[in-house]
């Protein structure tokens, strides 16, 4: 049992270091940066509109576009750990089927900039 759990006494180290640095960096910015916030600062900026405003209002179908397309692609990158840690083992067959996989999302890519989705106006 011992041996058992001497395996995760890396994981645990690596917990315990990553808290205590965020907690060091939170403390940091309080103590170092200016805390003035103004109109301005504290408006709502990520979804385009007021957060406490009538629920009913419509608002741009762009904000929806953007999520999706940070959704799809973040996904496509994540397919690329698992592919990354196997690749020893998957030879090259693995090795041409991530390059397909990755000119297909460079194509849809180029598409959705070229018809201008990435553009906010």
């Amino acid at each position: 049992m011992n041996a058992l759990l001497a395996e995760y006494l890396p994981i645990l180290i690596f917990l315990g270091i990553a808290i205590g640095l965020s907690v060091v960096i939170v403390v940091a910015s309080y103590i170092v940066a200016r805390q003035r916030p103004d109109s301005e600062k504290v408006s709502a900026y990520e979804c385009g509109f007021e957060a406490f405003d009538d629920a009913r209002s419509r608002f741009d179908v762009r904000f929806y576009l953007v999520a999706i397309l940070f959704i799809i692609f973040d996904l496509e990158v994540a397919f690329l750990f698992p592919w990354a840690v196997s690749l020893g083992d998957i030879g090259l067959f693995g090795f041409w089927s991530m390059v397909i996989f990755l000119g297909i999302l460079t194509v849809g890519f180029i598409y959705e900039w070229k018809k201008g989705a990435l553009e906010w106006e």
